[in-house]
């Protein structure tokens, strides 16, 4: 049994003497979201399927509890999942007989998708005054790590985190996290990064993730951050990040600059499994170490419904921007983390540029749409197979979301999203993408 799983049992035998107290039952929430998702990815170049199609209908409960009454209240959460396969595109769902899972469902032994996949996470909390106590299942979204909820189901972590806002102006937080529940999978695996990730080799993961840092409000307008992570054998990383909002006019100019270091630790910095993608010349498999110091700088300005923006960043060192990466799907938290790509390579440089618009400001209330376009070159890599460089290599990617919320009615909170993506490279043994996704969801409280 590990430390999580204890915990869990301990907060059970508690609660179900305490389960009565006044706050556990009358402050807790139970809603059931439901997610109808389609997804079609077209390759436009390169050998291999011409596309990845699948469409599933997911599941979400999840019961928040609200706290014991005493000086320690004590609750516990559950998050219970259900994907289930509607259409895997008649064999194009992505996955072949050695592969880890499709783009949507996880794969039987023969690269066909399961007809449906499930899985239940506990967390058990414990709060003092403001201060919060979590072991299980978590989902944290923090400078260092982030949980993605772009598929059927999100991705869910396992381990124990603690925060803290008896400070004023200022959220402290610090966990540890042992493992990760991928979004197209029911099982926990142990924590990797992108280069090293391969399930077909054994000794290239880690099952200790370490983070803590802060938040602080300088004013109403600025705030300060530093967070600190470590992936046991892999990587350390620092982030600063400064956000300060400005009313200029009519509107307010949003200023958002994030800055990462990342250097080696333990088995990356001489164990070639270990080791990750990037611009390493010579070097076994064309992977080394992990070097990477990333700044980025994004400006918005919104008025009247309109948003402009646009942001540039760059990306230094010998390794591509390294972040908690099963190969399956997952986030980080650049400002060009996007649809389809993330644009953090070795030595990239990225501009981009971005307009949205709430359509409330003109009468049609729940209606919204954005574009994204973003350019990446001077891209430094090796092609791991032949050894052949890519130095000055280029990307681009342009995102197109338009959503509605319904806002009356028997449907109200009915949300339809359309998200359409194209990405173009000459990078060495990649494929071009054109991407649609179609995503209906509906919230339904039940307490």
């Amino acid at each position: 049994m590990n430390k999580s799983t204890l915990a869990i049992a301990v907060a059970v035998g508690v609660l179900t003497q305490q389960a009565s107290a006044a706050g556990f039952i009358e402050d807790s929430k139970a809603t059931l979201g439901l997610r109808n998702f389609y997804i079609n990815t077209d390759y436009r170049d390169g050998t291999g399927p011409n596309k990845n199609e699948e469409w599933g209908q997911g599941f979400d409960l999840r019961f928040i509890s609200g706290y014991t009454q005493g000086t320690v209240g004590f609750g516990i959460d559950a998050i219970g999942l259900l994907g289930v396969k509607l259409d895997s595109g008649g064999g194009t769902n992505g996955a072949s007989n050695n592969s880890y899972g499709g783009t949507v469902f996880p794969s039987k032994s023969n690269g066909e998708a399961v007809d449906d996949f499930s899985s239940l996470g506990l967390t058990a909390k414990a709060k003092i005054s403001q201060t919060e106590l979590k072991l299980g299942t978590l989902q944290p979204k923090l400078p260092v790590i982030v949980t993605n909820d772009g598929r059927l189901l999100p991705q869910t972590w396992q381990g124990g985190q603690i925060a803290s806002n008896d400070i004023k102006d200022l959220t402290l937080i610090g966990g540890q996290i042992e493992q990760v529940k991928g979004r197209n999978s029911s099982n926990n695996e142990q924590l990797s990064i992108s280069g090293a990730n391969s399930r077909s080799a054994a000794g290239r993961d880690s099952n200790k993730f370490i983070y803590a840092g802060g938040d602080y409000k300088i004013t109403k307008d600025l705030t300060a951050q530093y967070y600190y992570g470590n992936l046991e054998e892999f990587y350390k990383q620092h982030f600063l990040g400064l956000v300060h909002n400005w009313a200029i006019g009519p509107g307010v100019l949003k200023s958002d600059f994030r800055y990462f270091n990342s250097s080696d630790d333990g088995a990356n910095g001489h164990d070639p499994l270990y080791f990750t993608t990037g611009n390493y010349s010579g070097a076994v498999n064309g992977k080394g170490k992990v070097d990477n110091n990333l700044y980025s700088g994004l400006f918005l300005y919104s008025v009247a419904g309109h948003t402009f923006g646009g942001g540039y960043q760059v990306s230094n060192g010998s390794s591509d921007f390294p972040w908690l990466n099963q190969g399956d799907g997952s986030s980080n938290y650049t400002i060009t983390d996007s649809q389809i790509q993330k644009f953090g390579r070795a030595g990239e440089r990225t501009w981009q540029a971005r307009y949205s618009f709430d359509f409330a400001k003109v009468g049609v209330p729940g209606l919204t749409a954005g574009l994204v376009y973003l350019h990446g070159d001077n891209i430094d890599t090796v092609n791991a197979k032949g050894g052949e460089a890519a130095n000055g290599a280029s990307e681009w990617e342009r995102d197109l979301t338009v959503g509605y919320v319904v806002q009356s009615g028997a449907l109200k909170n009915l949300g339809l999203m359309w998200k359409n993506a194209t990405w173009r490279t000459d990078l060495p043994n990649t494929r071009s993408q054109d991407e649609n996704r179609l995503v209906v969801s509906y919230s339904i409280p039940l307490l």
